[in-house]
């Protein structure tokens, strides 16, 4: 009995210690395979299965690219280990863009990021008609990134109606208007381009080159004057002055800097500065025979160095004022989120990580290595010719991020943020006109200004007699409406402040 008992318990005694070994190698194969960060070992645990990659749908401006998916194969290899989603970009040419996306936003097709913009698929009109998803507390709980390297000024000025509906493009902030000569010209005559300060200051300039050039018109196209004014609302003579105390809307034609101006350009074209039929004619032919003197352009840092490389001969420049934070200058580049979409959190995320992370912006502006550039340094790279991949920069995320090109100023980006710094904002940045009272308005007034603002911007007619017919036909139309009603939500807007 006893020998029986005691032979029982050792099996017993045996087989608990061979268990308890089998189950302590079970535990550390576990540890090694699905608990390692833990470093847990007495606990048999299940390794967790990743998820499947979220792919996101993203439309954006430019011209078709032959190597897109090649890139894209890299992009989303990266992006998976990241952050676990994948793009599938959609790039749609420059002049559809706006009209598709007006019809896939109003169908209801589904996207999940769009380019949006003061100037194409319009953004301020998209948020208002709920296509895009308001982000605020995207931006906080996953977009703190954004929130660094932007300049406040970006999302301030770019709300509707106090909230964000799309990240802008960190790249220049302000608008700055430049008289931008054709040096060959300017040295020829010796000219001192830092006289032009005002447009009655090219008066001696103009006359000394059509004097010298006969078969030269010194401003070659309707350049669109500068007035010391913010518009309410684009292509509608209605704003507040730049020096503006009470921030009373008025009817910008009436006014003594616009009448100078139409007189100004009035005289030109009686000298012959302009061609004669500047008022219809279309194009920049004048930039490939270089026969011109001065335009109007917006300008930012190094653009001088840009316009030379572009027309092939040297151009410089001069501002007309101070840099200003314009509402259409801090949405002329912006990704919104679609308000359907059903990844807010990853869509937030990519873009979190397009603005935050070098190589990954990098990689989607330029493309591969070798394959589309060339590496010169550490940050600098040169295009591969006919490569099959080259994206508009300005329309893809932070800019600050991009590597330069061979010819770019090695402080570039310094430049940039320096000048964005010295910038002043514009009275209206952040007010954002709601024409939905005033849509039969609007429509009538920008028709009469169609018809006269050619005419009056580039002197073909005389002002002295035109522009009352023109005021007039804009009351007519209902200017004084919409001045009524901009006024009314300006001064809520400002109580709101």
């Amino acid at each position: 009995m006893r020998k029986s008992v005691l032979l029982v318990l050792t099996f017993i005694m045996l087989a608990s210690i061979a268990l308890a070994g089998c189950s302590s190698g079970s535990n550390d194969t576990k540890s090694s395979e699905g608990t390692k960060d833990t470093g847990t070992t007495d606990t048999q645990v299940t390794p967790e299965k990743k998820e499947d990659p979220v792919t996101l749908l993203w439309y954006t401006i430019g011209g078709p690219q032959k190597d897109q998916d090649k890139v894209l194969t890299e992009v989303n290899k990266y992006l998976q280990e990241k952050i676990n989603v994948k793009l599938d970009m959609k790039v749609i040419d420059w002049g559809d863009y706006s009209q598709k996306m007006q019809v896939i936003a109003a169908s209801g097709e589904p996207f999940d990021i769009a380019f949006t913009s003061s100037w194409a698929f319009n953004y301020v009109e998209g948020a208002r008609k709920g296509y895009f998803l308001e982000l605020d507390d995207l931006i906080n709980q996953h977009g703190q990134g954004i929130k660094e390297v932007l300049n406040p000024a970006f999302l301030e000025g770019s709300k509707v109606n106090g909230h964000n509906y799309a990240i802008p493009t960190n790249k220049e902030l302000p608008a700055q208007a430049v008289w931008r000569f054709n040096k060959n010209l300017v040295d020829k005559y010796k000219l001192d381009i830092t006289k032009a300060t005002t447009l009655e200051s090219l008066a001696p300039m103009l006359k000394a080159v059509k004097e010298g050039e006969p078969d030269v018109y010194p401003i070659p196209s309707n350049i669109g004057m500068f007035l010391p004014f913010d518009f309410a609302l684009e292509g509608i003579p209605v704003g507040v002055p730049m020096n503006t105390t009470d921030f009373k809307m008025v009817n910008i034609w009436e006014s003594a800097e616009a009448k100078q101006v139409f007189k100004t350009m009035r005289e030109y074209y009686q000298a012959g500065y302009l061609p004669p039929d500047v008022a219809t004619k279309q194009g920049n032919d004048f930039e490939k025979t270089g026969k011109w003197l001065v335009d109007k352009q917006h300008t930012v840092p190094f653009a001088d160095i840009q316009w030379t490389e572009s027309m092939k001969y040297p151009i410089v420049s001069t501002p007309m004022h101070e840099p200003l934070v314009f509402n259409w200058s801090v949405t002329g580049s912006m990704q919104a989120i679609s308000s359907k979409t059903k990844y807010p959190q990853q869509a937030m995320e990519f873009l979190n990580l397009l603005n935050t992370d070098k190589y990954l912006r990098n990689l989607i502006n330029n493309g591969i290595e070798g394959v589309h550039y060339k590496r010169l340094t550490e940050d600098t790279y040169e295009p591969i010719p006919d490569s099959g991949y080259s994206m508009p920069s300005f329309t893809l995320g932070n800019m600050f991020l991009l590597d330069k090109l061979k010819a770019d100023p090695a402080d570039k980006w310094e430049q940039y943020k320096k000048f964005n710094d010295s910038a002043k904002n514009a009275p209206l940045l952040g007010f954002q006109f709601d024409p939905t009272n005033v849509m039969t308005e609007i429509a009538n007034v920008k028709n009469a200004v169609d018809e006269f603002g050619p005419s009056f911007n580039t002197g073909s007619v005389d002002p002295e007699k035109m522009l009352p017919k023109a005021i007039e036909k804009l009351k007519a139309q209902g200017i004084d409406k919409i001045i009524a009603e901009a006024q009314k939500q300006l001064d809520a807007w400002r109580a709101s402040k």
